[in-house]
């Protein structure tokens, strides 16, 4: 049998309830791809399904030029720690996906120097930055410029967080919907190898990232937690001591809060419920699960606690989006569900 052209899984006929299942010797989609385009059927999980050593080791021994693909979106989850350790001596071009959805007054410079400084800080070096937007020609013929110019005749190979676009991206490059892209992840489950241009690409399953939110809930509520269009910022002025419920999924206390500003940069399908600090708790298990929705598959949530020292941070939530805070506040605590990742940063924007 074949392979998937989809999600590069090698088909067979036998099992429905294995991967790679085709009613069809002849198909080139196994029927979960052909589910998931055209009906969005997720038919079953992949999730956590798919080793990401494994992935990364078939990476680490496949000689090619790297292009690793990151969701500026959710650029921390994406962070892949000590890349350049684990592909040492290989040429990387980061390739910065979902611009789009950043707003506009995030100039490409000031976000460019912003990667770099979050780089820097986590001693990751890469040979080049292309910004990339759905729907922007000229940033896709830098990315083309940019492989040109660092594959040295070798493969390009594709490879990044779960749900970072790469799939997405390589349909693009390709100028054709050839490979299957849906908001799940686990979508592509092998490597799936192509010739555009005269160059051979490797699309790489997405390395799984156990610490997201988006590992964290039911796959029916993706739609409401991934955003599909440009953040919309919500604005709340503060004062005295706040709490802002993130539906069931995240908690932000602030303490202290005077002639300050928070900041909300997450999808607009999710309901945000500010509360005085001092009924936060009473709120919570009131109405977790009815009002403050949807919830983690985690209920046991850890907290962390931080001292607002610059005029500007961001609370980043892994999967979720984050939050800006300005102006005088005293201290920071985030609740999250137990596992998921969480960074208190500079701000982005």
């Amino acid at each position: 049998m074949k392979k998937c052209k989809g999600c590069g899984i090698l088909m067979q006929t036998s099992d429905p309830k294995l991967p790679g299942y085709t009613p069809k010797e002849n198909s080139d989609y196994c029927q979960r791809c052909f589910r998931l385009t055209h009906y969005d059927d997720l038919m079953y999980s992949m999730k956590k399904g798919i080793d990401p050593d494994y992935v990364l080791d078939r990476i680490v021994n496949r000689k090619g030029l790297i292009v690793w693909v990151v969701d500026l979106f959710d650029f921390e989850a994406n962070l892949i720690e000590g890349i350049n350790r684990k592909l040492d001596g290989r040429d990387i071009i980061l390739a910065g996906t979902k611009k789009d959805l950043l707003p506009d007054t995030l100039k490409p410079q000031k976000l460019a120097d912003f990667i770099f400084t979050r780089l820097g800080e986590e001693n990751i070096q890469i040979k080049e930055l292309v910004l990339l937007s759905k729907k922007d020609q000229e940033s896709l013929d830098d990315l083309w410029e940019a492989i040109e110019d660092n594959r040295k005749g070798q493969d390009v190979i594709l490879m990044g967080r779960a749900n970072a676009g790469k799939s997405t991206l390589l349909n693009r490059l390709m100028a054709e919907d050839a490979l299957t892209i849906s908001r799940y992840p686990g979508t592509t489950l092998d490597f799936n190898e192509m010739d555009i241009n005269g160059i051979h690409f490797i699309d790489t399953p997405g390395i799984e990232i156990d610490h997201s939110i988006l590992m964290n809930v039911d796959e029916k509520e993706l739609k409401n937690i991934i955003p599909s269009t440009a953040l919309k910022p919500t604005v709340f002025q503060l004062k005295g001591d706040q709490s802002f419920a993130i539906g069931g999924l995240a908690r932000i206390d602030l303490k202290g809060c005077e002639k300050a500003s928070c900041v909300f940069y997450c999808s607009d399908r999710l309901q945000i419920q500010r509360s005085k600090l001092e009924n936060a708790d009473a709120l919570w298990e009131k109405h977790y699960g009815e009002l403050l929705q949807p919830v983690a598959t985690e209920k046991q949530f850890a907290r962390f606690t931080t001292v607002k020292k610059e005029d500007k941070m961001d609370v980043v939530i892994d999967g979720l989006g984050w939050a800006c805070i300005s102006g005088t506040v005293q201290n920071v605590t985030v609740h999250v569900p137990k596992g998921v990742g969480m960074t208190f940063r500079k701000a982005m924007i």
